[in-house]
């Protein structure tokens, strides 16, 4: 398992939201996205949208499987906008 913080230079509405699950259903790894005490499957709309991810929010990225370093780093890009 590999895992990366980022802040979050947007807010999670439903277009950034459709656009990341879409990004994250690419990998086969298992991803999952961690603010506060809520975590969410990055794979997940519903998911994604619960846990309120706002900007400036710092989170976690998880991921585990054959792909999950690649997983992680373009995931936090998408959030952090590098």
């Amino acid at each position: 398992m590999i895992k990366r913080t980022v802040i979050v230079n947007s807010s999670m509405e439903a277009r950034p939201a459709a656009l990341f699950v879409q990004t994250a259903s690419k990998f086969q790894s298992s991803i999952f996205v961690t603010i506060d005490n809520k975590t969410a499957n990055a794979k997940s709309i519903m998911g994604m949208m619960s846990i309120g991810i706002l900007n400036g929010h710092e989170i976690t990225i998880k991921a585990e499987g054959s792909d999950e370093e690649v997983a992680v780093v373009e995931l936090g890009k998408f959030f952090s906008g590098v």
